[in-house]
């Protein structure tokens, strides 16, 4: 009796991996149609720069100390785009921010900065201990995290900027980077922090009225990092997990022109039950693999701007324990010194 169900999860996997496209598209979210996703823009940006490296302050990230989030917050409404729960307050100077709970707030805190510290556009993100929120309803999403005082503990605040628009998303496969060196050392970044989750929704177009270039490409949302090399089980090993991410494979194969690198990696084979996710992940392995060496090596020259205390300075402002901060910054070091071998 038990065969019909895993034939039948292993017959929607196989329609799922031939469905044209559906390595590529993203999909609508709740019933509301996806951003659309791009191919090519007029004017675009995908990265800005890191020639001033050792001076960048991790501790507060792109955001600097001035913005980090201040005074109290009022509940403005919940998202439900994507898969952890989340939702929009505004803090007593007008400013928004999408508030994220759960296991990805310290490794997407960590993230960012790397991100942004390796001259690519990251978002605004703080970590917080504690917040509480007045108004706050009962959520439909995350509603076993909030405290019996109201309070919510661990989470990631994205402050969002004035003039700041999403527009679309773009592709890994088909966009204006395709084949330079900047594209490259960003797929050499997600492979450093063991970012597995890189379907397209997850990448970002913004469109920024205040300043030239009109339109930013980013990896919007860098949570699922710092852990294991692919979504595994139990999911506590998946994100912001020291030991997995110290045991995980950085460097694959080393050819005289090309890397392969060890994420991202598809699902454990526990997932074979969710088809449509475990598809998804089987179509993203291409990203970590056949980069150009030479590209990797100007990654982790880039990268080797950092000194311990920076890399400490990211895990710190996750809150992360200082064993924890000590190991990981040691792992994250010691892979930069393997791109710089390279």
């Amino acid at each position: 009796m038990r065969k019909q169900p895993i034939a039948r999860a292993v017959f929607l996997l196989a329609l799922a991996a031939l469905s044209p496209g559906a390595a590529f598209c993203g999909s609508a979210v709740h019933g509301e149609p996806a951003a659309p996703v791009v191919s090519s823009i007029d004017v675009a940006a995908l990265w800005r720069g890191a020639a001033n490296v050792a001076s960048r302050e991790l501790f507060y990230g792109c955001g600097g100390e001035a913005h980090q989030p201040h005074g109290t917050f009022t509940f403005v409404k919940e998202d439900l785009d994507g898969t952890n729960p989340k939702f929009v307050v505004r803090d007593d100077d007008g400013v928004e921010w999408r508030v994220k709970l759960g296991a990805e707030a310290r490794p997407e805190t960590v993230a960012s900065r790397l991100v942004w510290a390796a001259g690519y556009y990251a978002n605004e993100d703080y970590f917080l201990s504690v917040i509480r929120v007045a108004h706050l309803p009962r959520l439909k999403r995350g509603a076993n995290l909030v405290q019996a005082d109201g309070s919510l503990c661990d989470v990631v605040l994205k402050r969002y900027l004035d003039g700041e628009k999403k527009i679309a998303n773009w592709r890994w496969r088909d966009n204006p980077f395709c084949g330079t060196r900047e594209l490259n050392g960003l797929r050499v970044l997600m492979a450093l922090i063991n970012n597995w989750d890189l379907t397209d929704e997850n990448n970002a177009i913004y469109r920024e009225t205040r300043s030239a270039p009109p339109a930013i490409y980013m990896v919007s949302d860098v949570g699922s990092t710092f852990g294991a090399s692919a979504l595994t089980w139990p999911l506590s090993k998946a994100r912001g997990n020291l030991s997995s991410y110290r045991h995980s494979i950085f460097i694959r194969k080393v050819t005289p022109g090309h890397v392969d690198f060890g994420a991202p990696h598809r699902d454990s084979l526990f997932f074979l039950f969710t088809p449509r996710e475990f598809s998804q992940k089987l179509h993203l392995e291409w990203i970590g693999r056949h980069v150009p060496r030479e590209d990797a090596r100007w990654m982790g020259q880039i990268l080797a701007g950092l000194s311990p205390d920076q890399v400490r300075d990211a895990f710190r402002a996750a809150g992360y324990s200082p064993v924890e901060v000590a190991g990981f910054a040691t792992a994250v070091l010691a892979r930069i010194d393997q791109l710089k071998r390279l």
